[in-house]
């Protein structure tokens, strides 16, 4: 989420401005753009690391349900309701478009809306068992793209050419933008499933190395299989292929055992604190952001980083503002953090 907000600031556009091209600044920029189809760059993580995240949070905050008395009938119906609060909130950020009210069915909180419920309803299964659904569900997606033939939709990794860009069609009449599919949903709720299952190794009472070792050795299997894959099976977030829901999954792993090590082994709390803080309120800044907030954010802060920097080029003013908007949402999370105000479902 820290990054998130980061993202909504402008900072990461302004990073890949021409005039940075052949800089580390710029070289990091790209990295926090998307791949255009094939590949992997660091900012394709961020919504695989958040669906993990979700489903580490899950038996933590189930379980203690549980133990208090709650039944499984009553803790479905929360399920079922902020799953279908996540729906109507992903749908609503993108319905409205010239002319015309749509479902759009690809951004994060929609796509959640479905993950979410999915691995709430094998998570008192046994491991094998949550195992065997995510991969049951990449596998099937990935049949899907490679076998489906209606005419036009039979080329599995060419953008809006394949099943996925067929399904869109089918459900909103209209192809997503930037090659996004809805039908990401299915396979990217493995990552889900996988953050349910390294949320029990957290509950296990193992000792802390054999966790570390257990989420770390996962993750690395992840990425030899994952990219070792990607010579047959092409890594493109855009439709989720295999090898991408693979290699992603490998590094959610390894970063989780390695927060995990960082955080609970060495006792390090006082510096991740400050991303907490956004990490704590994840739904009150996604919606700011999503309906303008930034950019009314923005034009507070422009004239003032403008009287102040005047003297120097644009390209250091847009920088500097970018960065003076990434503090203020920042702000605005620790505001609510100190009065304890977390907006949730």
């Amino acid at each position: 989420m820290f990054m998130l907000i980061g993202e909504f600031s402008g900072l990461f556009d302004t990073m890949v401005d021409p005039a940075l091209d052949g800089t580390i600044i710029s070289a990091l920029g790209r990295q926090l753009h998307h791949v255009d189809w094939i590949g992997l760059h660091f900012w394709d993580l961020i919504q695989p690391f958040f669906m993990f995240i979700v489903g580490v949070a899950m038996p933590f905050s189930m379980t203690r349900r549980w133990n208090r008395g709650d039944s499984w009938n009553k803790t479905f119906h929360h399920a079922l309701i902020r799953s279908s609060m996540l729906l109507f909130l992903g749908w609503a950020l993108y319905c409205i478009e010239p002319g015309k009210i749509t479902f759009r069915f690809t951004n994060v909180l929609a796509q959640l809306s479905v993950t979410y419920l999915i691995a709430f309803l094998i998570m008192q299964k046994a491991v094998k068992w949550q195992l065997l659904v995510s991969f049951l569900m990449i596998l099937a997606s990935d049949l899907l793209y490679r076998f489906w033939s209606i005419n036009g939709f039979n080329q599995p990794f060419t953008p809006d050419q394949n099943f996925g860009s067929w399904f869109d069609l089918a459900l909103t009449g209209s192809l997503g933008g930037g090659h996004w599919v809805a039908f990401n949903a299915i396979p990217t709720t493995a990552h889900t499933i996988w953050g349910v299952i390294a949320g029990i190794i957290l509950m296990n009472d193992w000792k802390p190395r054999k966790k570390i070792q257990t989420m770390a050795i996962t993750g690395i299997v992840g990425l030899i299989v994952g990219y070792g894959m990607s010579f047959y099976i092409p890594i493109i977030k855009h439709i989720c292929t295999s090898s991408f829901m693979i290699v992603s999954g490998g590094w959610c792993f390894i970063a989780m055992s390695i927060s995990y090590w960082i955080i609970d082994v060495l006792n390090f709390k006082k510096f991740p604190v400050f991303f907490a803080i956004v990490g704590m309120n994840p739904l009150f800044i996604y919606l700011f952001a999503h309906t303008g907030g930034n950019e009314w954010l923005l034009s507070i802060a422009k004239p003032f980083i403008t009287a102040l920097f005047g003297a120097f080029n644009k390209l250091t003013i847009n920088m500097t503002l970018t960065l003076t908007v990434w503090a203020m949402m920042w702000g605005m999370c620790y505001f609510l953090y100190k009065r304890k105000i977390f907006i949730k479902l």
